[in-house]
């Protein structure tokens, strides 16, 4: 099983130890991963404007880079979720279609894809609150969502408790969006900034010290409104705990 490693633009300049961590995880659970050097974006910044025509060769550029391989693994649901849903400004053809069905998000890679059973080298001995990024949990369906009936579930959830030490605390208001939004935050960052304010002091509340995502944009975000609040609540990408972090 070969694996096209995908790190997004945000990650590549603000947390290049988050991809980092991904590699290193996948590799700790025997797989053949590379990282082809020609990447840039998945198009999602174009797409959310709305520029979809602009956004045609980032997307061919992507299709070219992560055709040869059998998965496609990214640390980031928004990212996934573009290019599993949102990859239109191109044709759509058979290798464009196939990159497309076998691009995951990292969790959902592990969960449903490689059913990992064991992080035998993890320990994270904390209290921990769990963040879904919107397009994760709503788009890909990451974990179950509060405002729907039905059988609950949690994939991020089920792979933490798994490593030894997590101890979880649960947010009043789990699934509301923490104010991100990609482009959003910067066209309203009035309420961007007001909605990642709520959600910083939620998890203040819920006793956490850690909050735990598949999303860096997210963790980016809601680790800003919380410095500048003075609230002593760290975020961290699920993809460190996973390979082992301890803090």
């Amino acid at each position: 099983m070969r694996i096209g490693l995908f790190v997004p633009c945000y990650v590549d300049a603000f947390e290049p130890d988050v991809g980092v961590a991904t590699l290193e995880l996948l590799e700790r659970l025997g797989l053949d991963v590379d990282y082809p050097r020609d990447q840039t974006c998945c198009g999602q910044p174009m797409t959310n404007t709305g520029c979809h025509e602009e956004s045609a060769a980032t997307e061919a550029l992507f299709v070219r880079n992560f055709a040869p391989y059998d998965y496609v693994v990214t640390p980031s649901g928004s990212c996934a979720h573009q290019v599993r849903y949102n990859l239109d400004a191109i044709e759509q053809t058979e290798e464009v279609r196939a990159v497309r069905a076998k691009t995951f998000e990292l969790v959902e890679f592990l969960h449903d894809v490689l059913h990992v059973e064991a992080f035998p080298w993890a320990e994270f001995p904390h209290k921990v609150a769990l963040h879904h990024n919107c397009n994760t949990l709503r788009g890909l369906g990451i974990a179950s969502m509060s405002e729907l009936r039905g059988q609950q579930f949690s994939k991020p959830r089920d792979l933490l408790a798994r490593v030894r030490g997590v101890e979880f605390v649960e947010l009043a208001r789990p699934d509301e969006c923490c104010g991100f939004g990609g482009t959003f935050s910067v066209f309203e960052a009035g309420v961007s900034a007001k909605m990642g304010h709520d959600k910083v002091q939620d998890q203040l509340q819920s006793g956490a010290e850690y909050v735990a995502s598949s999303d860096s944009s997210c963790l980016m975000h809601q680790q800003g409104c919380a410095d500048r609040a003075g609230l002593p609540v760290k975020h961290i990408h699920i993809a460190k705990i996973l390979n082992g972090a301890r803090a």
